[in-house]
């Protein structure tokens, strides 16, 4: 009877989490088997491995502001309209393949698009989860956000690995795609509660995100310049 109760109050987080964790697998498939095809047409490392960060690089720099944004749009329109994204691009390097016009900087180029969407797809997701669950679940639930993203990360190169041999690239995207509808299905038909927003961007946010902002430079920067450490006393 427990259960039941904990299953009935958490009705709403599961349908999401379950959603973006086949999402987030869907994702990672995707970008692991694109650089493999990639390693496997030019047999370059270094194309492999650009491969991957421009499946990270685009959504490390953009989630300063991603994050302050989403605070102020609805979190469940922005979940959808980022997995929708994600899919539209999936599409695109779909047809892309088909006709025999898929080259290496279309993967580039939607590689970095899925990766903004992310961006914001991921702080809105788990910025809502407070509001999904009673208080006394909220650690269950975090957890249970940090282990979804955990297992895509784990289990998405090993099953990438063996799609590759019996579906190929093709079947991968195409699978890809269906996680972004199974998302966005599960999106649509759960309602998140209301949330009271603010109409401007206070001084605060503006002020994490320039600090955010600058530390994020620091680091880039800090390989090449011995004076880096100037940026933060700026």
């Amino acid at each position: 009877m427990k259960k039941f109760l904990t299953f009935r109050k958490m009705r709403v987080f599961l349908i999401v989490w379950f959603g973006q964790l086949i999402s987030l697998i869907g994702s990672g498939l995707t970008s692991f088997a694109l650089g493999v095809w990639v390693y496997q047409r030019t047999g370059s490392v270094t194309q492999f491995s650009l491969i991957l960060l421009s499946a990270m690089l685009p959504s490390i720099l953009i989630s300063p502001v991603a994050g302050a944004l989403v605070d102020r749009w609805n979190r469940r329109w922005c979940m959808i309209l980022s997995d929708s994204g994600a899919g539209i691009t999936t599409v695109a390097m779909a047809l892309l393949l088909t006709t025999g016009n898929l080259e290496i900087w279309h993967i580039y180029l939607a590689v970095s698009l899925s990766s903004v969407c992310k961006a914001f797809q991921l702080p809105a997701y788990t910025a809502s989860t407070s509001s999904l669950v009673p208080k006394e679940f909220l650690p269950r639930a975090s957890g249970m956000v940090q282990s979804a993203e955990a297992c895509a990360q784990l289990i998405s190169p090993l099953l990438a690995g063996v799609l590759l041999g019996l579906v190929q690239l093709q079947g991968i995207i195409l699978i890809d795609f269906a996680t972004f509808l199974f998302a966005v299905t599960t999106l649509l038909l759960v309602r998140f509660p209301n949330v009271v927003k603010t109409i401007t961007l206070s001084v605060q946010k503006m002020k994490k995100v320039h600090s955010g902002t600058r530390h994020l430079k620091a680091g880039l920067i800090l390989p090449f310049d011995p004076d880096y450490s100037t940026l933060l006393n700026d």
